[in-house]
């Protein structure tokens, strides 16, 4: 029965991805959603009580599946910075290839400012990046800031990432959007690591599992 009852909360949660990122949060129904995910609203309501619940539980699940690319990638023995460009590469991808990640960012986008989400895709992401930016600092990773700057790499990496969200929307191909994120990282590296260090990062997607720090291709 328990087993049965998870099947069911996760069809609702990839149906309301689905219907998240086809109508919109505000077009989005609950009727639909319970449609789509082959259930009567009873049982949706069993499982989530209200729209803004099945958003939060969908922004949830997005974060779960970014923080355990994360965590996969830090046991492989990845720098952060690698990681962190990964990480992109990974954003990238999953927009196109995972709803739920595609209607975590819509959900975020389209409730900022009009009301406080329990679950906030966008700053899960930033908080992951920055916890990977952090390391790297402390590791002396990171090119050195004058008193002041040390928000640089913070405000590049936030305008980054909704870059990526923006060219991700536009329909645009995933290897070409790729190639685009790829040829970002050959600008913003110099910004961040020492002269020396920037050929031991790789700029492109990954292509097998995660891995340790490589030279660029």
């Amino acid at each position: 029965m328990q087993a049965r009852s998870l099947r069911t909360r996760q069809k609702l949660l990839l149906a309301g991805a689905r219907m998240f990122n086809q109508n919109g949060y505000a077009g989005a129904t609950l009727g639909q959603i319970a449609g789509a995910a082959g259930v009567t609203k009873g049982a949706l309501y069993f499982h989530f009580t209200s729209k803004d619940g099945l958003a939060d539980a969908v922004q949830e699940r997005g974060g779960a599946l970014l923080r355990d690319f994360v965590r996969r990638h830090g046991e492989a023995g990845a720098a952060p910075v690698q990681v962190l460009i990964d990480l992109t590469h990974w954003l990238a991808r999953t927009f196109h290839d995972d709803p739920v990640i595609r209607a975590s960012f819509r959900i975020t986008g389209e409730c900022t400012g009009r009301r406080p989400p329990v679950a906030d895709f966008h700053q899960a992401w930033i908080t992951e990046a920055l916890r990977l930016l952090g390391r790297a600092r402390a590791e002396g990773a990171l090119l050195s800031t004058q008193k002041g700057e040390g928000e640089g790499p913070e405000a590049l990496l936030s305008a980054t990432v909704c870059g990526i969200a923006v060219l991700a929307g536009t329909g645009m191909p995933h290897g070409e959007l790729g190639d685009r994120v790829g040829a970002l990282w050959k600008t913003l590296l110099p910004a961040l690591v020492a002269p020396g260090d920037v050929a031991h990062y790789r700029t492109r997607a990954q292509t097998t599992g995660p891995a340790r720090q490589e030279r660029a291709a």
